[in-house]
């Protein structure tokens, strides 16, 4: 039988006491509520970073997105490299595959447009930018010169001495994403050189054309001699740069000048080197004009561009050319 004193608690306040006693058990986690949910950070008080960033250059002011696109569109690799020392919007916006892309495809125009995809994807990893840097190529916004010397004896005046020469010369070769390049032996400097090497040299300049393929880096490339005894030259070339991308030397293997019959070759724009691609280095088809394998005076070839033609270091006189030219 139940007490008579008995206290009798109505339902809600017996809810509510057993609510304030899980209170005490259960520990409160508040931080679970913001997994998922992105907060910002906030930086300290005074602090750079708190305050809203505004762009202080004049030209982001002035000029949009879209047209400072444009002007990076046509604008050379090696200019893009040096914009891209400018600042960092400009080095986020030149990263943009559409600019390599275009210059790849240029460049290796022979390889065709497929071929190219293909090798971007499976040796480059899809960047372009990084095919730019890492595969070899021909550079074409310069001259590749190769400076050469050697000794001729001269006319002795008096019996005690006996004088010497040392005749100094250049190669020049200009090469064209085409396929197509230019070439020339000469004494004159860099600077003189650099105004005739185009198509439309006349032959009073002595600026031979021929073709070239590049496989690798291995470059080779022919050339015709016109005249009474036809004579093809014959040059095979190593490519490798100085940093990544230069592409800014040319290590000659081999040079053979042979001759070659009227009926084979008798036009200097044709395609001399599909001619002789399959001689051997000894193989002449001109009994006037034997092959000679030139082992001498083999130095290798040192890029200049366009723009540094006036100031290049094979400018100077040959006594003081020896100090500056790089191998």
């Amino acid at each position: 039988m139940a007490s008579d004193f008995a206290l009798s608690v109505p339902d809600e306040l017996e809810s509510a006491l057993r609510l304030k006693a899980v209170h005490y058990f259960v520990t409160k986690r508040p931080w679970l509520d913001l997994y998922g949910v992105n907060v910002r950070p906030v930086a300290p008080v005074g602090s750079v970073s708190r305050k809203p960033y505004v762009d202080p250059a004049l030209i982001h002011h002035c000029l949009p997105d879209e047209l400072l696109f444009e002007v990076f569109a046509r604008m050379s690799p090696y200019d893009l490299g040096r914009a891209a020392c400018v600042c960092r919007k400009w080095k986020y916006t030149i990263r943009n595959p559409v600019f390599w892309r275009g210059a790849c495809l240029k460049a290796w125009q022979l390889s065709g447009v497929v071929e190219n995809y293909k090798i971007v994807q499976s040796k480059y990893e899809g960047s372009w930018r990084k095919m730019w840097l890492l595969r070899p190529r021909v550079r074409a916004d310069g001259l590749y010169v190769s400076r050469n010397t050697y000794i001729r004896a001269g006319v002795a005046e008096w019996k005690v001495t006996n004088p010497v020469h040392l005749v100094c010369y250049f190669r020049y070769m200009r090469f064209f994403p085409s396929g197509r390049f230019l070439y020339k032996n000469s004494s004159q400097k860099v600077k003189d050189v650099a105004k005739c090497m185009n198509f439309r040299a006349s032959k009073t300049d002595c600026v031979f054309r021929g073709h070239f393929t590049l496989s690798d880096d291995q470059v080779e490339a022919a050339v015709l001699y016109p005249g009474m005894r036809p004579t093809v030259l014959r040059i095979r070339l190593r490519l490798r740069g100085t940093t990544a991308g230069a592409n800014n030397r040319m290590d000659p293997l081999s040079l053979v000048t042979s001759g070659v019959d009227d009926n084979e070759a008798n036009n200097p724009d044709e395609d001399i080197l599909g001619v002789v691609e399959g001689w051997q280095d000894d193989e002449s088809h001109n009994p006037d004009v034997p092959a000679v394998s030139h082992r001498r005076g083999l130095r290798p070839f040192v890029f200049i561009p366009f723009e540094e033609v006036e100031t290049s270091v094979l400018n100077l006189p040959v006594e003081k050319m020896d100090y500056f030219v790089p191998g």
